[in-house]
């Protein structure tokens, strides 16, 4: 009987592979780009060995740029180093069925060093689980829930990798924001994915169109911070793999035209070990307790120097844009969707939500940012002034930065940065941002060679 969650437990996976129902494994972690990678080993080999020993990979997958390019200085490898191996230990707790691959399993792995197993600090889950521990020194733990847009085209991958990414066809022929009759039209789509990430494990709430032409959202239901991660990660490669099936091909690129974007909103809220909610004052007029306006505080506090983990690509600040729904200000309000941090819910579900990254984000270094932030709050007791109550784009509040070298050069000068990841993880992440910023200065655009090539 196939468990109705997905989850596997390693003598289901045992009892799987011996009935033929599995034979093959993946071993994936998430990339500094924010990509699930890693590889498929047979299921008896993971049963024998690598369940309890981990599999080897090329250290430089930490350290490459989009186009899996060899990046010189990074202090965690290089060619002087050789190029050396990382293992990637299995972490069982996340072992699961992929229904959307045949006879396949998956799981999630932490990433050490090969020779001594020791943890490598600049891997996203790893810096995440810091953060989490630092949490849970002060009796806290976070629970988080992400909300990835994404735009659906009628072509499959392949095709618009041959046409450049130009003409393609969106699923859809208008604005279908919480539009039934047009999105039923995707729904093959949608509906596939939505099961398929059911019975892998996760929840899935629904599904609803966006403002954009072919834009969509699947939900899922908020959980401890790793785990939403981790799922986060799943569904994102996953959803693209069966959108492929379909013989179609989706997006979550922050800005894919002069539209609407994609974001991927992040919802925030700690309760104490015990499980109790902390960020909920039932006696105060807004229902918020002290301790979530310290955190609060500390969030906005960090915006502008941690706007690098919520928008981590040259594209993601083509977002920003006034009036369109992606925060410009570095403000907070009552359920106010023109600020960048928005509070909504009450009790157990009283919860901020950061408005600034996009589709394209890493989510744990999204995640870990905004618990640093505001675990900062709470210690140094910040106070949060009054919640914006208009619109926030004309309110002549400080603004996010607007370049993706503008946020490098605050993170690289954050203070709060260092103390809270560490010198390391900081100059991993500005190395890798200015390697970006780097290449699309020396790069020529579509816009330019239209502007330039005649009338220039």
């Amino acid at each position: 009987m196939i468990p109705a969650s997905g989850n596997l437990s390693p003598e289901q996976l045992r009892e799987a592979v011996a009935a033929g129902e599995i034979d093959t494994v993946i071993v994936a972690f998430t990339d500094v780009q924010g990509r699930l990678v890693g590889k498929r080993v047979s299921a008896r080999l993971f049963l024998e060995d690598v369940m309890d020993h981990g599999a080897e990979c090329c250290n430089y997958l930490l350290a490459v740029d989009v186009e899996l390019n060899t990046v010189d200085g990074y202090a965690l490898t290089s060619w002087e180093r050789g190029y050396g191996d990382m293992a990637m230990i299995p972490d069982l707790s996340t072992l699961r069925r992929t229904p959307w691959l045949p006879g396949t399993a998956l799981v999630i792995a932490d990433l050490t060093t090969a020779a001594d197993h020791t943890p490598i600090p600049v891997s996203p889950r790893a810096i995440l689980r810091r953060q989490v521990d630092r949490l849970a020194e002060q009796g806290l733990v976070p629970y988080i829930g992400t909300e990835l847009e994404f735009l659906v085209f009628d072509d499959d991958y392949r095709s618009a990798w041959r046409s450049g990414y130009r003409e393609l066809t969106p699923a859809s022929d208008y604005n279908t924001d919480y539009a039934l009759h047009a999105s039923t039209r995707l729904e093959p789509l949608l509906r596939d994915i939505r099961n398929s990430m059911d019975g892998a494990g996760m929840y899935c709430e629904g599904v609803k169109g966006e403002c954009n032409l072919g834009q969509q959202e699947i939900a899922f239901r908020y959980a401890h911070a790793i785990p939403t991660c981790d799922n986060h990660s799943i569904y994102k490669s996953g959803s693209k793999e069966i959108a492929d099936a379909h013989g179609k091909s989706l997006t979550f690129m922050a800005k894919f035209n002069e539209r609407e974007g994609n974001s991927c909103h992040v919802h925030a809220s700690l309760r104490s070990t015990s499980g109790e909610p902390v960020f909920a004052d039932p006696d105060a007029a807004d229902g918020m307790s002290p301790m979530f306006r310290h955190f609060i505080a500390g969030q906005l506090a960090a915006m502008r120097e941690f706007t690098l983990l919520y928008a981590p690509n040259i594209n993601s600040y083509k977002r920003f844009v006034d009036g369109s729904f992606a925060p410009t200000a570095v403000a907070w309000g009552h359920d106010n969707r023109t600020c960048a941090l928005r509070v909504v819910g009450r009790g157990h579900a009283m919860r901020v939500e950061n408005r600034v990254p996009g589709g394209d984000v890493n989510q744990y270094l999204a995640v870990a940012g905004m618990l640093a932030a505001g675990l900062a709050g709470i210690e140094q007791r910040l106070e949060l002034g009054e919640p914006l109550a208009g619109n926030a784009y004309t309110s002549g509040i400080d603004r996010v930065p607007t370049t993706l070298r503008d946020a490098a050069d605050l993170f690289e000068n954050s203070a709060l940065a260092r103390e809270a990841f560490g010198e390391e993880v900081v100059e991993h992440y500005v190395h890798a941002a200015r390697t970006e910023v780097r290449a699309f200065d020396a790069a020529i655009t579509d816009w330019e060679r239209v502007r330039g090539f005649e009338r220039l």
